[in-house]
Order: C-alpha cells, then sequence, then structure tokens
C-alpha cells in the first residue's frame, strides 16, 4: 500500500479535483480539464532534461498556458475552448519532442514521480487546502460570473479577472493530481466524478459536496485495488472513477 503521507494527498488532491469538476460541469469547460493537463507535458520533459522535479517543471508550463489562454480568450474573442485547444496541441507536440525515455514518458503520462518527500507533501497539501478554500470563497462571484454575465457586470464582478481565477485555481488541482494520475489521466479526476454527481443531486450545495466525495471514493478504490493486485496506480483510479459514473446512471429518474 502507499504511504500514509501519499493517501492523504492523495484525499486532498481529489477532493480539491472534484470541486474544480463540479464548477467545471456548471461552466460547461468539463473538457478542459482533460486538455489542460496536457499543457504540463512540455514542463514535464524540460525538469527531466535538467533534472529538477518534474512537477516543479510542469507547473511552470501550466501557469504559462493558463495566462495564455486567458490572454486569447480575453483579447481574440476565442472561446475558452478554442484558446485551450490550441495550446493544447502545441503542448503534446513540445512534450513528445522532449521526453525521450520510455520510462520518462510513461511517468509523466501516467504518473509516478518517485517517493515522496516531505517538502512535496507539505506543498501539495497546501495547493489542495487553497484550491478548496478559493473556490469556497469565490463561489457566489464565480456562480453569478457563469449563469449571468450581465448581472455580474451590475454586481460589480469583473468576468474576466473571475475566469482568470478560475483557470489558475483549475491549473492548481491539475499540478497537484498530477503525481497520481500523470499528464494523459489527471483531467479524469475533474471529469468523471462531476458528472457522476450530476446523475445523483440536484441542488448545488450537494453537488459540489458529492462530486468532491466520489473524487475521494475513486482515489482510495484505485490506491486499494492497484496496490492489491499489483496494477497500475494512476489507470485503475480512473477505471474506479468510471465504475463509479456507471453505477451512477442506475439512479431512478423522478
Amino acid at each position: 500500500m502507499p504511504s500514509t503521507p501519499s493517501i492523504i494527498l492523495a484525499v486532498f488532491a481529489a477532493a480539491a479535483a472534484g470541486l474544480v469538476g463540479a464548477f467545471a460541469l456548471m461552466k460547461r469547460t468539463v473538457l478542459a480539464g482533460d486538455v489542460m493537463s496536457h499543457i504540463a507535458i512540455p514542463g514535464l520533459g524540460l525538469a527531466i532534461i535538467w533534472k529538477i522535479n518534474p512537477l516543479a517543471g510542469g507547473g511552470l508550463t501550466l501557469l504559462a498556458g493558463i495566462l495564455l489562454i486567458w490572454h486569447l480568450q480575453k483579447s481574440t474573442e476565442l472561446s475558452s475552448e478554442a484558446a485551450i485547444g490550441v495550446i493544447f496541441a502545441s503542448s503534446v507536440a513540445l512534450g513528445a519532442l522532449l521526453i525521450h525515455s520510455t520510462e520518462d514518458l510513461v511517468n509523466a503520462l501516467f504518473g509516478g514521480f518517485g517517493n515522496l518527500s516531505t517538502g512535496e507533501f507539505l506543498f501539495g497539501m497546501a495547493v489542495s487546502i487553497i484550491v478548496i478554500a478559493s473556490l469556497w470563497l469565490l463561489r457566489h462571484k464565480l456562480i453569478i460570473a457563469l449563469f449571468s454575465p450581465e448581472l455580474a457586470a451590475s454586481a460589480n464582478i469583473n468576468v474576466n479577472t473571475a475566469n482568470l481565477w478560475f483557470l489558475l485555481i483549475f491549473g492548481l488541482a491539475i499540478l497537484v493530481s498530477l503525481r497520481f494520475l500523470g499528464a494523459l489521466l489527471v483531467g479524469s479526476l475533474i471529469i468523471i466524478p462531476a458528472a457522476a454527481a450530476r446523475q445523483l443531486t440536484h441542488t448545488l450545495g450537494y453537488f459540489l459536496f458529492t462530486s468532491m466525495a466520489l473524487s475521494v471514493a475513486a482515489m482510495l478504490i484505485g490506491f486499494y485495488v492497484s496496490a492489491a493486485y499489483s496494477l497500475d496506480q494512476g489507470p485503475t483510479i480512473v477505471v474506479a472513477a468510471a465504475a463509479i459514473f456507471i453505477l451512477s446512471l442506475f439512479k431512478p429518474k423522478k
């Protein structure tokens, strides 16, 4: 089984991903999580080449990509999906050129960056808590900006600034889960639990909580099954999340 610090961090990272996924689903940019995670690939490749912590490199390119996406969206009137798509295609191609080792490529795509150090644990916990707390504090502004830009303007809420904050929080949620799932699969922990929660709930509060809970459940089930049967951790977590979503489809419709 993974170490206790790894399990604790995984729980907080999954909760952060589930909460971000709920807001992304409401914003109808849930697939952005899958695409944005690929922006980290060039940074992972550069970090491997320069022999520094891969997550540090991934975080830097995520930040650069987020700022570029926000700028393109704001200044060119591109939709979020179009802006993210442009950066996504470039990132995947550049990452493939930079990462030459098969083992390093597998780690970058599917997770597994070695043992968790004390510093990485503390950083990951801090980032997870920041993501959860920020979304809780900004929830009203984000929801108003999401559903009614006109109402947001009348309430002196800057929609562009709200979008930037959400993208930054989105990127942090991706970064903290990269260790467990890798760039290829981390978006799944944002997409799938939120989709399952939407099937199971009808009020906003329950939806947000359920999305977090299902994400944590998928992470813990994946940890247990992968350890018990010597399976790859990242794919097992995603399969667990997919199983939860399939089960959610059996809920009777009212």
